[in-house]
């Protein structure tokens, strides 16, 4: 896989995780809340904010038939249009948002829900594209953002490996040519049981291309383990404070936590390294503590070493103990006082 690169910060194996703070709707209708979640987003350390830009209308009707009802979750008892309506970030924000970003110097960018979305972030001059789970089957729209040739990031939440083949078939062909695969659990909050965070190494593998996790689980603990597994990206709702409620209160994270999930992901990448035998820097100076052989008496020149004038002990500045049965019926050709280390010039032969 070939690295991705947003707003001039690579993404890949060999580079830190790029966090995204999600702010969906967590402004709860207040342009003002949003730029200072923005802010709040840069000062914890995360890589980029992202928004989402739909109105209700262009998510759904607004219906009373049965099947826009909401059953069960986090808003159950919602019309989907009365959700959206409660959720959206107006589009005349926008502007707002990406200048206020960009002069604080933290990445902006959105997950269009439709054609009309993807036109204003393309005014916007957005520097990628995020694709929600619930749209990875909209191979129109996914269509219309891949031929904008910029950066792609895909949740895949809920899809079968074929619906999965076909997004990525359907972005390639129209023009992406960096894109990341987000693992994901389209649950709100994810349980910590079915996380399932294993997904994130497959999905790279398979599609060869970045992958990363867009975590719905409570706390940091998920998507830690994901980096340890190879995610490059990590995704999390962030929200000033819980408090504060909101449509994604509920499983979205409050500074200190998002504090915590740069420090300790980024960690988690440092610890990863890679593969190898060779000896670590931090080590070097306690090789000395390793054992070796010593004389454990005087000894004179002409001497035959027996078993019990020398033993494998620390430090380690003697031959290797794995010679110890070598050394025995040697003959010295030194003198040697007590708690001199043996060296092979030490004996005849």
């Amino acid at each position: 896989m070939k690295d991705v690169t947003i707003d001039g910060r690579k993404i890949g194996p060999d580079h830190p995780p790029y966090i995204i703070a999600e702010l969906s709707a967590n402004h709860n209708g207040s342009l003002e809340r949003a730029l200072k979640t923005i802010d709040e987003a840069k000062q914890c350390g995360a890589s980029a904010i992202k928004l989402q830009t739909y109105t209700a209308d262009t998510m759904t009707i607004d219906s009373d038939r049965p099947e826009f009802l909401i059953k069960g979750g986090p808003w159950d008892g919602y019309k989907l249009y009365d959700l959206y309506k409660w959720a959206e970030t107006p589009y005349e924000w926008h502007k707002a948002m990406f200048d206020h970003a960009r002069e604080i110097g933290i990445t902006v960018f959105s997950t269009p829900f439709d054609e009309t979305a993807v036109d204003l972030l393309e005014e916007l001059n957005t520097p990628a594209y995020k694709i929600a789970s619930f749209e990875l089957t909209d191979l129109p729209l996914i269509e219309y953002v891949a031929k904008t040739g910029k950066p792609m990031i895909m949740s895949t939440g809920m899809a079968s490996e074929e619906e999965i083949e076909e997004a990525v078939a359907t972005a390639r062909t129209a023009g992406c040519r960096e894109l990341v695969l987000l693992h994901c659990v389209s649950s709100y909050p994810a349980p910590m049981d079915q996380a399932n965070v294993a997904q994130v190494r497959e999905l790279g593998k398979r599609f060869d291309a970045v992958a990363g996790l867009s975590d719905h689980t409570l706390g940091t603990v998920a998507s830690v383990a994901a980096v340890s597994l190879g995610a490059c990206l990590i995704e999390k709702h962030f929200i000033l404070s819980r408090e504060e409620g909101g449509p994604d209160s509920g499983f979205s994270i409050e500074p200190d936590e998002l504090k915590r999930l740069c420090t300790e992901t980024r960690d988690a990448w440092s610890a990863v390294g890679k593969p190898g035998y060779a000896l670590q820097l931090a080590e070097e100076s306690n090789r000395i503590f390793r054992r070796s052989i010593y004389f454990m008496r005087d000894m004179k020149a002409g001497e035959t070493v027996k078993e019990q004038d020398v033993r494998r002990i620390r430090p380690g500045v003697g031959i290797e103990p794995k010679h110890f049965k070598a050394l025995i019926g040697r003959t010295l050709k030194t003198d040697v006082p007590r708690g001199t280390p043996t060296s092979w010039e030490q004996f005849d032969g």
